[in-house]
């Protein structure tokens, strides 16, 4: 593929477990957060040679693709003019809290997908690595045509957009499935069967709070979902109230 750097943006959980797979995998990546490269020190010297800390603007507009890794609540704060005439990947999903809610997508009249793509009006954003976590993502990769090999959904508005990260994440090890546009990116969110389940198993019964859930999906080591069984499930979708609710 062309692409040879990846521009990262926040390098919590899911930024962090990229980058290691982009390395990994031979590409560049470009590391950036809100708290400044210095803070991004010891992340860049366990990643070795090919990983780089640098400013959010300089991720953006130094990144073959970039990956927007922030809290949607912070999408207002993504370099827009660096982003301008970019892919950007969107991984960000809709959790509403006392401090922050999108009446627009509690009436579920935008995705959260177009509500970025609505602030990054340059760039070609496509939802995707937003229903697997980065423990699954270390563990799920696997060569092409390997019979155990996992498919990840993704959305967009531009086809071409659209496969540069179905490129990229080829390079990473992994299929992809188009669900269509942006408007219909909510077949893979939270509250669909599409979302983080199938690729952890399902959790021990014995775990009711929420939030054990969710810690048990973060150390899950993952399950292979193939292409049929994604196009089966963003099939059998219905749309219900939108956002990851605590």
């Amino acid at each position: 593929m062309s692409t040879t750097t990846l521009g990262i943006i926040g390098t919590g959980r899911v930024g962090a477990g990229l980058a290691r797979r982009a390395v990994d995998a031979g590409l560049n990546v470009i590391l950036s957060n809100s708290r400044g490269p210095q803070t991004l020190a010891h992340l860049v010297a366990e990643l070795g040679r090919r990983a780089h800390a640098a400013t959010p603007a300089e991720a953006a507009s130094t990144g073959d693709l970039v990956l927007a890794s922030v809290p949607l609540a912070a999408h207002t704060l993504l370099p827009r003019a660096e982003l301008a005439g970019k892919t950007v990947i969107d991984p960000m999903n809709y959790a509403p809290t006392s401090d922050w809610q999108a009446p627009e997508l509690d009436s579920n009249e935008l995705t959260s997908s177009e509500l970025v793509q609505r602030h990054l009006a340059g760039a070609r954003v496509v939802k995707a690595l937003h229903n697997v976590g980065p423990t699954q993502l270390l563990n799920l990769f696997r060569p092409a045509g390997a019979p155990d090999r996992t498919a990840l959904p993704l959305s967009g508005d531009d086809p071409d957009a659209k496969k540069e990260v179905a490129d990229l994440l080829d390079v990473l090890g992994f299929d992809t499935v188009d669900l269509g546009t942006l408007a219909e990116s909510w077949r893979s969110e939270p509250n669909t069967p599409l979302y983080a389940f199938p690729y952890t198993g399902q959790p021990p019964a014995d775990l009711t709070a929420v939030q054990d859930v969710v810690a048990w999906a973060q150390q899950a080591p993952g399950v292979p979902v193939p292409r049929a069984r994604v196009k089966e499930l963003a099939t059998a979708a219905v749309r219900g109230p939108a956002g990851f609710r605590m």
